[in-house]
């Protein structure tokens, strides 16, 4: 009854030839009934034996851990085999010839855990494409102060909105009487905190030395 003695390579033939057309020692998955003919092995069969062996190593693969967790009550190892009560029926169908008999439960398997993986990658990058993202702006107003009243102060406003800069957006303007006849250019701007800055819009107006004889801050503002 069941496959003998697997320490020996009688009891090792009678397993290798019931693994002929079988994944596991009973169902398509692995279960206690594989579990109590491992260990009844102790160690893996010669390459002779090589659907016993393959068998073996599939098994083996799994920690201790995680065999206890497989499915179905342990039976003892004689129950187990061509004549044992885990057995197929003489002369049924054996549903396993429709697979692969090496491995293709576990390729299905990696199969569909590929499959998750990625419908589960695909689902956060798409969440993450329709997160808002928050850009830092800030609303800046400029006091563009001229050499004399002679200047043209069209000129200046030219000139200033000749300056362009990713994350910068020119706004409205007006003029401001300052005294003796002279006004300055008030002018606001739209910029993103983490490309432009104050330094830069004052560097780059007073670079129009020919026309401009200062730049303040007149208001900064989060937007």
């Amino acid at each position: 009854m069941g496959f003998g003695d697997l320490k020996t390579d009688g009891g090792l033939q009678g397993l290798n030839d019931f693994l002929a057309d079988k994944s596991y020692v009973d169902g398509w998955v692995p279960s206690q009934a594989d579990v109590a003919v491992f260990e009844a092995m102790g160690n893996a069969p010669g390459g002779k034996f090589i659907n016993a062996l393959r068998w073996f190593n599939q098994i083996n693969s799994y920690s201790s851990d995680e065999r206890l967790t497989w499915p179905g009550v342990m039976k003892p190892v004689g129950e187990y085999g061509p004549s044992g009560s885990g057995a197929s029926k003489p002369g049924a169908k054996d549903d396993d010839d429709d697979f692969d008999l090496f491995g293709s439960d576990e390729s299905e398997d990696e199969a569909e855990a590929e499959r998750v993986k990625q419908q589960r990658l695909s689902e956060y990058a798409e969440k993450k494409s329709k997160k808002k993202v928050i850009i830092a702006k800030s609303n800046i107003i400029l006091d563009v102060k001229p050499w004399d009243d002679e200047t043209d102060m069209g000129v200046i406003e030219a000139k200033v909105r000749t300056i362009e800069a990713d994350g910068l957006l020119w706004g409205a303007s007006k003029l401001v009487p300052l005294a003796y006849g002279i006004k300055k250019l008030q002018i606001s701007c739209v910029v993103e905190d983490d490309k432009i800055g104050t330094d830069f819009l004052e560097e780059s107006i007073t670079a129009f030395e020919d026309v401009v004889q200062s730049v303040d801050i007149a208001a900064f503002n989060k937007v």
